[in-house]
């Protein structure tokens, strides 16, 4: 598990040391907010790419395998590749799509 530490610089000075895998520096307590929205935004877009690749391979696999021989569906090793190559594009689509609410002043 990563550890996170969030270090807020407003003199200009040096980031302290830290214990932690991961440092970030803010320089406001709104940059803080900004850093948390954007880890829960990071989060989500990881799960719907989880659930995307979980159901594509609840699907393709078992065609992949063969199950419905019998009936005359079987995927040729070009297109299974195919479809793998379209699951990726998909997942790297949906990361690229990731969007963060910004913290404003409401003033």
């Amino acid at each position: 598990m990563t550890k996170i530490a969030i270090n807020v610089d407003t003199e200009g000075g040096e980031p302290k040391v830290t214990t932690t895998s991961e440092t970030a520096n803010a320089d406001t307590p709104k940059d803080i907010a900004s850093l948390i929205l954007f880890g829960k935004a990071t989060y989500c877009k990881m799960i719907q790419n989880l659930i995307w690749a979980t159901g594509y391979n609840v699907v393709a696999i078992p065609l992949a395998a063969g199950v419905l021989y019998k009936w005359g569906i079987l995927l040729t090793p070009a297109v299974g590749a195919v479809f793998m190559s379209v699951s990726t594009i998909v997942v790297a689509i949906n990361a690229k799509m990731l969007k963060v609410k910004s913290v404003t002043n409401k003033n």
